[in-house]
């Protein structure tokens, strides 16, 4: 009997010892996640404040100015036929200035 009382004293000191340090681990490990959370948070509120300082980049640049349209070529070489044709152009004239407009 005496073996039996022995045995239960040892195995309730190993429970309790066991016991103890799960709990001592426990709040090891909480006080770990704690200080990664207060890590996390600081750096999301330099981020946030380093974004709110930050100037807001600019505005882009307007896009180029159209280039004014070129005259449309088909319509001047149909006024310089017309000229032509009305007799206001010779053969030579209207040739010249057909060319000038046909090399740009």
């Amino acid at each position: 009997m005496r073996a039996a009382v022995v045995t239960t004293a040892v195995v309730g000191t190993a429970g309790a010892v066991s016991h103890h340090q799960q709990q001592k681990y426990a709040q090891q490990d909480a006080a770990v996640q704690q200080q990664q959370d207060a890590a996390y948070q600081q750096g999301v509120a330099d981020a946030q404040a380093q974004q709110q300082a930050a100037p807001p980049p600019p505005p882009p640049p307007p896009p180029p100015a159209a280039a004014p349209a070129a005259p449309d070529l088909t319509a001047q070489l149909q006024q310089l036929a017309q000229l032509h044709t009305a007799g206001v152009l010779s053969d030579e004239e209207f040739a010249a200035a057909k060319q000038k407009l046909l090399a740009g």
